[in-house]
């Protein structure tokens, strides 16, 4: 019998492209605030487009080159810093609120997320979530070296939560990273693919792929009302 159903963050209870949208507003509006010639949706449509089109390891350089506007790595820091620590405009889709709201009264639940602290507890404030999970946390917190394929932040959460692994789902978005440990720990391991997931790719790495796959958030109560974790 499943008790304990753990939930990532990002592209699983919301769409990460929204936080990232919001991110590249509020690093534009900088931007402008140093421009002369350039308005800040200008500058964001510029960021947008080199990001959804680009390298997005270097959307904020590409952009700043093609709007002709000098830039340092100083310039390109003081950027990502606001991209990160800024408070994002993010809603709660309908039905990840319809969906934790019904598991809550029926399992016990845990959110497992990495990524930078400040970022993720932004987003998590943001979202209004955090009254629904008996235990939130954040990898980061353990150390970056613990972050996703690593099994540290499950057993951690685990034990705050007080679960026994074949009682434990994990539902998550990305196979390169996120069913490795748990797969490994003896979960049920749930893919959730969202239509504007930024991690669709499958992976090639041993214990990779998840034990089920859902296409909306919507369908996971049914599942865990039919499913044991070690099937």
């Amino acid at each position: 019998m499943i008790t304990t159903v753990i939930l990532d963050l990002d592209d699983t209870l919301y769409d990460e492209i929204d936080f990232c949208r919001s991110g590249f507003r509020a690093a534009a509006q900088h931007v402008a605030t140093l421009s002369d010639t350039h308005s800040a949706d200008e500058v964001f449509a510029t960021m947008w487009q080199s990001f959804i089109t680009g390298d997005r390891g270097s959307t904020f350089n590409v952009a700043l080159a093609a709007l002709g506007i000098s830039y340092d790595d100083a310039m390109i820091g003081r950027l990502v810093e606001i991209y990160r620590t800024h408070t994002p405009t993010l809603t709660l889709p309908p039905a990840s609120r319809t969906t934790l709201e019904s598991l809550k009264g029926r399992y016990t639940l845990g959110l497992l997320t990495d990524g930078f602290l400040p970022t993720q507890r932004l987003k998590v404030r943001a979202l209004g979530i955090e009254r629904y999970f008996k235990a939130i946390l954040y990898t980061e917190e353990l150390g970056r070296q613990f972050w996703k394929p690593s099994p540290r932040g499950f057993e951690v959460l685990m034990e705050r939560l007080e679960a026994r692994a074949d009682q434990t789902v994990y539902v998550a978005d990305n196979e390169t990273k996120d069913f490795i440990a748990p797969n490994r720990l003896g979960l049920l391991t749930i893919q959730l693919l969202r239509p504007s997931g930024l991690y669709r790719q499958p992976s090639p790495l041993p214990d990779a792929a998840p034990k089920r796959k859902i296409d909306r958030i919507g369908d996971l109560a049914e599942i865990l009302a039919t499913s044991v974790a070690c099937p």
